[in-house]
Parts: C-alpha cells; sequence; structure tokens
C-alpha cells in the first residue's frame, strides 16, 4: 500500500469511528417542542415527570413545554390537532387513530403494563359480586374515551355488558377522582396511581382488577399490553429525526433513573402536588406501580397485536379495520438511546 493510499485508510477509518459522536452531536431540528399529556401527576407517567424535573429534557438541547389535559383523549385531539408536536400517552391510542386514517407512531416506552385499576364503591355499591352487576351503575374515568375508559370498555365486555349499559362519568385523574368517590358520585372507579392507593387505604375503593400487575395485565388482555409512550404524527417524526431522538433520550434516561431510585428520591424529584397531601401513600403507590413501568424504553414486539384485540374486542370498525401494526411504533430511536447511554451503565444521579 502506497504511502498516500494508507493515508486515505485511516483518514476514512478515524472518519467512521468518529460518525456516531457526529450523528449525536446534531442539533435538533425543533428545540421548543410542546408535549400534550392526560393527567402528568400520575405515576402511569412518571419517567416524564422525572425527565423533566430533572433537566434531562434540557441536556439533550430540548425547551419542552408540557401541556396537561384531564386525560389521554384530550392530549390525543391536540396532536391531531396540531397545537402539540408529541403526545405521552397510551399506547393502544396508536393503532385506534390507524384505523381512522392518522398515522401515529409510538417511539419510546414508558410502562410495560396499563397500571390501571378498577374498583367498586363500598358505600354504594356494596352488593357487587360480579362484573354483571356494573350494568346501570356509574363509572367514573380519568376522561371519556381514555385508556381508563378502554379499560372499562374492555372488562364490560368479557361480562357481556356493552359500554351503553353503564354511565361514564369523567372524573380526571386527581382529587376530583378522590372526590367523586368519597360523596358517592360514583360507584366504581378506574384509575391510577396515586388515586388508586390514597381511596384504597381509606377504605373508599375495593379493587377487582388491577394492571399496575404485570402477570395481571397480561392475563387481563392475553398478552403484553404497553402502555404510557411517547407518540407522534409519523410527518413529525420523518421531519425531525434528532428531535425524537433527543426526547427518547431523555426518557430512556429517565426510565433507567426510576428502576434505580429508592422512593426518598422519587419524592425528592417529583412536584409536592403530585403527593396529594400524603407522602406514605405516594411512596406505596410509586412501589405497587415500580414493576409496570419500563426499564429501558424498549416496545415490545408482540405489544400492538395485544392492543388491537384489545380495541377490536370493544370496536367492530376496529375489527374490520385491516391495520399495519408494524407502523404504529419503532423501537430504532430507543436503540440508539441505549448506544449513547450505554447498556447497563450507570446513569448520573
Amino acid at each position: 500500500m502506497n504511502k498516500h493510499r494508507r493515508h486515505l485508510v485511516l483518514a476514512g477509518s478515524a472518519a467512521l469511528l468518529a460518525a456516531p459522536a457526529l450523528l449525536r452531536a446534531q442539533a435538533v431540528e425543533k428545540p421548543k417542542v410542546t408535549l400534550a399529556v392526560g393527567g402528568k401527576n400520575l405515576l402511569y407517567y412518571l419517567p416524564l415527570t422525572i425527565a423533566d424535573q430533572l433537566g434531562f429534557f434540557k441536556a439533550e438541547g430540548l425547551e419542552l413545554t408540557i401541556v396537561d389535559f384531564a386525560g389521554g383523549a384530550q392530549a390525543l385531539r391536540a396532536v391531531v390537532g396540531g397545537s402539540a408536536d408529541v403526545v405521552s400517552g397510551a399506547f393502544e391510542h396508536t393503532v385506534n387513530m390507524q384505523s381512522k386514517g392518522q398515522r401515529l407512531r409510538a417511539f419510546v416506552l414508558q410502562g410495560r403494563a396499563p397500571q390501571i385499576v378498577l374498583g367498586i364503591n363500598p358505600k354504594t355499591f356494596a352488593g357487587y359480586k360480579t362484573p354483571a352487576d356494573l350494568k346501570g351503575k356509574k363509572i367514573g374515568v380519568t376522561a371519556p374515551g381514555s385508556s381508563t375508559n378502554v379499560m372499562v370498555n374492555f372488562f364490560l365486555a368479557k361480562a357481556g355488558l356493552k359500554p351503553s349499559d353503564v354511565s361514564i362519568i369523567g372524573v380526571g385523574a386527581s382529587q376530583g377522582a378522590v372526590a367523586a368517590m368519597r360523596s358517592g358520585q360514583i360507584d366504581a372507579l378506574c384509575n391510577l396511581d396515586p388515586v388508586v392507593t390514597l381511596l384504597q387505604r381509606s377504605g373508599d375503593l375495593k379493587i377487582v382488577s388491577d394492571t399496575r400487575i404485570v402477570a395481571e395485565a397480561e392475563k387481563v388482555f392475553g398478552g403484553p399490553m404497553p402502555a404510557a409512550c411517547l407518540y407522534a404524527l409519523q410527518s413529525f417524526i420523518d421531519k425531525n429525526p434528532n428531535t425524537v431522538q433527543a426526547l427518547t433520550n431523555a426518557i430512556v434516561r429517565a426510565d433507567r433513573w426510576v428502576q434505580a431510585a429508592g422512593a426518598g428520591e422519587i419524592i425528592k424529584a417529583v412536584p409536592e402536588s403530585y403527593l396529594l397531601g400524603d407522602r406514605a401513600v405516594y411512596i406505596d403507590a410509586f412501589l405497587a406501580a415500580k414493576g409496570a413501568l419500563s426499564p429501558d424504553g424498549l416496545i415490545p414486539e408482540k405489544g400492538p397485536e395485544t392492543a388491537y384485540r384489545a380495541l377490536a374486542s370493544i370496536d367492530p370498525e376496529i375489527a374490520k379495520a385491516q391495520l399495519d401494526l408494524m407502523a404504529v411504533y419503532t423501537n430504532d430511536f430507543v436503540k440508539r438511546a441505549h448506544a449513547k447511554l450505554g447498556v447497563g451503565a450507570a446513569l448520573p444521579r
């Protein structure tokens, strides 16, 4: 090999070795991002809160504006309507919306089980024995059309009931839900932590179905049921890949931080208002939900199929639709985040 050619080969090798670093250093296309979420205080979205509170998004060059809605259905409408860029919401929305002609894609996972709990009100519904007893009852959800509403519909369908057999009432994901249950405005509640643990500890909720337990969630849905994730319109992802990568890096870092954190660290990291006035309740709620949070951000391959089956069982239009389930998610950004952070490596705390 002559001297000139050897120089070119070495230069080329150096460029290849430097390429990943150069790619990671690429500026985000959209530094200011608006993210919609339905109930940010919920443990369902704990990785989002951690990434926000501990500056992980800022470390990726993002200035994130988080708009908090009463439920996931409103957050979904925000991204479809163009007032938000990205949603932190339930994975099944990507499947549901494809059946309606909207191309949404999930790109990083926060929860590997729904964490949704269905319980009855011991004061107004003491006679509950089987799911069929829910007929004619008032059931509180975070918001109509949200993932908590989907869970109710799925539970009803397994009991041979239709959504129209009950009254669905939006009660939010915080003190409003607690007040509705304690005042007897609703006979049952489908909600998440910390609301669930607070009501359970005070004797105002008797649990019927608990998908905070991964094994229970897979039993209920018949397979892995991805939960909270970040998703966006495919057009946004195509136009802003570096921005999506930055969002993914922050959430993967938060996922891993949460799994390594103790309850005391979590309490220090979340806003005081999220504790619903009782730190002990929030700690119990965190410990109950921790196993259902994603350790790595990866969306399970069989997750889209599980979500489709759940939705198809309650919506004939989805059951008839020909869907491309590979198009509702990607793990490409998460894999690149792992390469950047180092698989299994301890993260800065």
